[in-house]
């Protein structure tokens, strides 16, 4: 647990846009002690008034360029819809401003590798929430793996399905449901393959006359050899009398095998080795919002990234691919 930082060595931070993913953050930064939070910023005066009652120290403005122009701000949060995130990150490397942002970083792909390319020609850091990457049952399963139990990696088995958000219930802006949820598990199967898409085949289900699919299933082979296959979809019972879930990854090795299994409050991980069989359980996590941020003040206090950070280019290669299999 890190020590409480002094009030005038915490890390100045901007945050706009208060919505659900705005308040995690909000939330992760104030427990965290690490973080100075100078500004709120939204467009919706409800979520200002809220913004006064959650953080009353910190300034609620409709305006984001104030947070832009205020020098001694160190980092801006990003948590608005897709759409205003091109133009955001623009300021922030104008002004500089340290990034961390939801994903998409932007509403195409064209703007998003644009982003890309603005932040590799400027000196401030940014991240983007991959939330997966952050949680410890991934975590603990990928260094298994490091460590040569299950022999040579071979097949990856990723399947999230929930009754979920139905079309209308808030991905739109986004993309459908498997490039605003399921890029996710686009970016999980490349980080445990580590390695880029080679071939790729998929098939969707229309569900509800919608015009995109609601459910996706794809497979194929990563550019090592290693083979894929991804489900995800919000279909799974919304009008079932008691819901349930399906979300698991299976990853399967020339040697041996681990599998996790969670429905939102507990993630089950086996592992079966060549020396050791482990049985886990732990409280599933959440978002790992507070794990981001934590890395991403490490970075900003010791100008080392931590190489589980997740670049900002990881998220605009899952987004393309999520597309791509849509």
């Amino acid at each position: 647990m890190k020590a409480q930082i002094p009030q005038n060595n915490k890390i100045k931070v901007g945050i706009i846009g208060l919505g659900r993913m705005g308040q995690f953050y909000l939330n992760a930064m104030q427990k965290s002690g690490r973080w100075d939070i100078i500004y709120i910023c939204d467009t919706n005066p409800d979520s200002l008034e809220f913004a006064k009652k959650m953080s009353p120290d910190s300034l609620a403005v409709s305006d984001s360029q104030i947070i832009f122009e205020d020098k001694s701000v160190q980092v801006v949060g990003l948590f608005t819809l897709a759409d205003s995130r091109l133009d955001q990150i623009e300021k922030a490397i104008q002004y500089g401003k340290h990034v961390i942002a939801e994903k998409p970083v932007a509403d195409s792909m064209v703007k998003e590798w644009k982003v890309v390319d603005m932040l590799d020609n400027s000196n401030i850091l940014s991240t983007v929430n991959l939330y997966l990457r952050n949680s410890w049952y991934h975590n603990l399963i990928k260094e298994y793996i490091r460590q040569g139990e299950i022999g040579e990696l071979a097949i990856i088995r990723i399947c999230h399905m929930t009754p979920g958000l139905a079309p209308g219930e808030g991905h739109e802006y986004e993309g459908p449901a498997f490039h605003d949820c399921g890029m996710h598990y686009v970016d999980l199967a490349r980080w445990y393959a580590e390695s880029d898409f080679k071939t790729w085949n998929a098939q969707g289900v229309n569900m509800w006359n919608y015009k995109d699919p609601w459910w996706l299933q794809c497979h194929g082979t990563f550019q090592n050899g290693v083979v894929y296959d991804i489900t995800q979809g919000f279909v799974y019972g919304q009008l079932s009398k008691d819901q349930t879930h399906n979300s698991y990854v299976d990853i399967i090795g020339t040697k041996g095998i681990v599998r996790m299994t969670h429905d939102f409050k507990t993630a089950v991980v086996d592992l079966h080795g060549i020396t050791q069989t482990l049985h886990t359980e732990r409280p599933f996590g959440g978002k790992n919002i507070g794990t981001l941020c934590n890395l991403f003040a490490d970075a900003i206090e010791t100008g080392v990234r931590n190489p589980s950070l997740p670049l900002v280019y990881d998220s605009v290669i899952a987004s393309e691919f999520a597309w791509k299999f849509l």
